[in-house]
């Protein structure tokens, strides 16, 4: 059974920086891509950032390029995302996924991602 599971979310003013832990377990983690999405209140689940199963290869939504970074330790099993330069907007509950085997490594589409975490809250003040 794939278990994902989120860390690191809290309360941050603007201009002020998070990082966020994945922790998988389950399913081979270092031969997979991985993914991060957020859900801001009253909006659609979003994605923010992917990566392939090496590390080799990252893509970010326009609206997180240059501010956060997806990076992967496949000794850890973990994905994180280092959130800079957070702005209000980026206030969401965020949610690492790990996508089908089949599935394009980069991905936006939600149905292409399988397993899911529960998510953590990341709140930024203004």
């Amino acid at each position: 059974q794939v278990q994902l599971v989120e860390s690191g979310g809290g309360l941050v003013q603007a201009g002020g920086s998070l990082r966020l832990s994945c922790a998988a377990s389950g399913r081979p983690f270092s031969t997979s891509a991985m993914g991060w999405f957020r859900q801001a209140p009253g909006k659609e689940r979003e994605f923010v950032a992917a990566i392939s199963w090496s590390g080799g290869l990252t893509s970010y939504a326009d609206s997180v390029q240059g501010r956060f970074t997806i990076s992967r330790d496949n000794v850890k099993n973990t994905v994180y995302l280092q959130m800079n330069s957070l702005k209000p907007e980026d206030t969401a509950v965020y949610y690492c996924a790990q996508p089908s085997p089949g599935a394009f490594w980069a991905s936006r589409t939600q149905t292409s991602y399988t397993d899911w975490g529960r998510g953590t809250q990341v709140t930024v003040s203004s």
